[in-house]
């Protein structure tokens, strides 16, 4: 989720540098040196993405609402500075802490050491590939896979070739991304031709990939992007190779992507784009913190049907994830094999949120 929108990132990089130099400031990291809030820290993975910059915006909100004090710090997508953030939360006195590794595997002996001191973890988005959290807070990434496949299957009629600009496969996202489109197109349309090109989550790279492919390949009639991070390369390209035309005109390339993020649904209503999958940056700030709340307080979760349309589900021994709802969008709202989706203006998405 990565395409970097300077003027919207500036603003909450400012901010979020303000917030951790204010927690380092602020007096203390015990219950009581906080006015009777639990205090709680928060590491936001990165602060260069639309969608992250919402999620960013939607934790304090929350925190207020849930009587949480946060210590936030932003580890900028480097596992070694979730590392070192920790360190510093710990020395702060944190009851819990909330964080989105984007490297599932490198967090696991930081999950250790915060286990060792009794601090419960909640993980947002992404799921360890070792270890126990008290809970999973993401969408189910392998159904992003599954919808994109059938939405960009459908539209081309089980024929033709596709580009698919993977995440980062060290992180269970763009593994469970991958995996499920490709499995996908393999069982349901197997006339669909996949050309999946490892991004690292990067805009500069899925560009100069798609280059290389449209290049090779002038035919692709498909492009799926998983996160929003490479929306305006792929379009430029698209424009400057005269692809960029409507739906229905034959030289026209489906574009379908993962993150629900304004930009995106704009895109869908002016028909430069075609569909994407919203992934809740509300709810993940909402849950993760009530969750890390009940870990607190001393609550233990189960798997099951929630009271907010989601379903925990037992991942392995000792790890719950709750699989929060992440339609698909596209323009019509139309069915495609197995997957419905939602008009792009229905205002239950957050990324048609005014707040």
């Amino acid at each position: 989720m990565k395409f970097q929108h300077l003027r919207a990132a500036a603003v909450v990089t400012a901010g979020v540098l303000s917030a951790a130099a204010l927690a380092g400031c602020s007096g203390g990291g015990s219950t009581a040196a906080s006015g009777g809030k639990t205090v709680v820290g928060v590491d936001y993975p990165r602060s260069d993405t639309d969608f992250w910059n919402a999620y960013i915006k939607y934790v304090p909100q929350f925190a207020g609402q849930f009587g949480l004090d946060l210590k936030t710090t932003n580890s900028q997508n480097d596992v070694a500075n979730l590392t070192a953030n920790v360190q510093t939360m710990i020395s702060q006195g944190v009851k819990g802490v909330v964080m989105a590794p984007q490297d599932t595997a490198a967090i696991i002996p930081t999950l250790q050491q915060l286990a060792s001191k009794k601090i419960p973890v909640v993980s947002v988005d992404t799921r360890p590939d070792q270890g126990n959290v008290y809970m999973v807070v993401r969408a189910d990434n392998r159904a992003y896979g599954e919808k994109a496949c059938q939405f960009l299957g459908t539209k081309l009629g089980g024929q033709g070739k596709v580009v698919m600009l993977q995440g980062d496969l060290a992180s269970i996202n763009g593994r469970d991304r991958t995996e499920a489109f490709n499995d996908c197109m393999k069982k349901t349309f197997p006339g669909i031709t996949v050309f999946g090109e490892a991004t690292n989550w990067d805009a500069n790279t899925a560009a100069q990939k798609l280059q290389t492919r449209l290049t090779a390949n002038p035919d692709i009639k498909g492009v799926y992007m998983q996160s929003s991070f490479a929306l305006a390369g792929t379009l430029q390209l698209l424009k400057q190779r005269g692809l960029a035309v409507p739906a229905s005109d034959p030289k026209h390339v489906f574009i379908v992507s993962n993150d629900g993020i304004p930009e995106e649904l704009a895109k869908i209503r002016a028909g430069e784009m075609d569909a994407t999958v919203s992934q809740p940056a509300d709810l993940f700030a909402k849950y993760a913190l009530q969750y890390v709340k009940d870990a607190i307080a001393g609550k233990t979760p189960a798997p099951g049907k929630t009271d907010h349309d989601s379903t925990i589900i037992q991942v392995r021994d000792g790890l719950m994830e709750d699989q929060l709802a992440a339609p698909l969008v596209t323009a019509d709202g139309a069915r495609f094999g197995p997957v419905s989706s939602v008009k792009v203006d229905d205002q239950s998405l957050w990324g048609n949120s005014k707040s």
